[in-house]
């Protein structure tokens, strides 16, 4: 998925020379897996049986999910960016796929979605991590 996202940074007439665009390319995809992965376990917990013990868990999921949605959106606007801006839904991002790794690894032995969403959460923690430590 870096591939596309990397041609499309390269093919933008106003790309920032500041930024590396691979490690933009990387946190633009981790965030949207994220999404993606956060969603999907959230339904998942909905369908467990003990779905009352996952209450904080499914909120967390969906929270993740939505801030790792716009994180990928505002990166991927490459026109007049923002740093501070840009900072702000890093370090909100990092924050949300740390807290949110950190409720599913409770529940990882138990349910093998929520030890996949841990995984996918401290991937684009890092990938946030990393593209913090390039901006001016």
């Amino acid at each position: 998925m870096t591939h596309h996202i990397s041609a499309m940074m390269d093919s933008h007439p106003r790309t920032s020379e500041t930024v590396d665009k691979e490690k933009l390319a990387e946190c633009i995809a981790a965030c949207s897996e994220c999404a993606q992965i956060c969603t999907a376990c959230a339904d998942a917990c909905l369908g467990e049986d003990m779905v009352g013990d996952l209450v904080a868990c499914i909120r967390t999921d969906l929270d993740c999910a939505d801030i790792c949605a716009v994180t990928g959106t505002i990166l991927s606007r490459q026109t007049a960016t923002n740093t501070d801006i840009v900072r702000a839904i890093l370090e909100a991002c990092r924050t949300a796929c740390g807290l949110c790794a950190r409720d599913c690894e409770q529940h990882a032995e138990m349910h093998e979605h929520c030890r996949i969403c841990a995984e996918a959460c401290r991937r684009c923690e890092a990938a946030c991590a990393a593209l913090l430590t390039t901006l001016a």
